[in-house]
């Protein structure tokens, strides 16, 4: 599948704005700052086709991108970031669990974390949620390039043991140097032929 064969839908910003459900879709979630719109540009192969901002809580709607007329990616507003409004949060809150939980042709939720930092409650919370509704993830570790070998193995293990996630499950990931690419795009295409 050719992620780089990509352009921008639209942004929701309520659940009658979403597209009709024809196409699989694959959702990216996670944390303010954790590198989520440098994670979907180095997929796609753009520097810019998802702005990256050093301001967290820059995306404020599910903004839907259509790859190759076969699936949407679906980039989530980054959560746990202080400095937002708590009704803007909740806004957001509503609108994602509404989604996650009634959207048809999800096939898959990225979570990405930062593999500097440990467990932290609000990705467990996420990932609990998940599983519990049966909605099939996949872990992903960022950042890698900013720690050496033997570092990756001992954090990548500490968020294994810390959200209940087999070592296998999880991609270590760099936009920096595209560590991880090949094996994110691969389980990414399963995720879309399976939907």
């Amino acid at each position: 599948m050719n992620f780089v064969d990509i352009k921008f839908l639209l942004s929701v910003h309520s659940l009658k704005q979403l597209p009709e459900p024809t196409l699989p879709e694959i959702a990216f979630a996670g944390r303010s700052n954790v590198g989520k719109s440098s994670l979907i540009n180095t997929l796609v192969g753009r520097k810019a086709m998802v702005k990256v901002s050093g301001k967290p809580g820059k995306t404020q709607g599910l903004n839907f991108f259509e790859v190759q007329g076969s699936a949407y990616f679906v980039d989530l507003p980054g959560y746990g970031y202080a400095k937002v409004s708590k009704g803007m949060q909740s806004g957001w809150q509503t609108l994602i669990t509404s989604y996650l939980e009634t959207r048809s042709t999800l096939s898959c939720v990225v979570v990405i974390m930062d593999l500097r930092h440990g467990a932290k409650a609000q990705d467990g919370q996420l990932i609990a949620w998940l599983q519990q509704n049966k909605i099939p993830f996949l872990p992903v570790y960022t950042k890698a390039d900013k720690l050496s070998g033997n570092a990756r193995q001992k954090h990548a293990a500490a968020l294994d043991a810390g959200h209940n996630i087999k070592s296998s499950q999880h991609i270590m990931f760099s936009a920096k140097n595209s560590m991880g690419k090949h094996d994110l795009e691969r389980a990414l295409a399963s995720f879309v032929e399976i939907g």
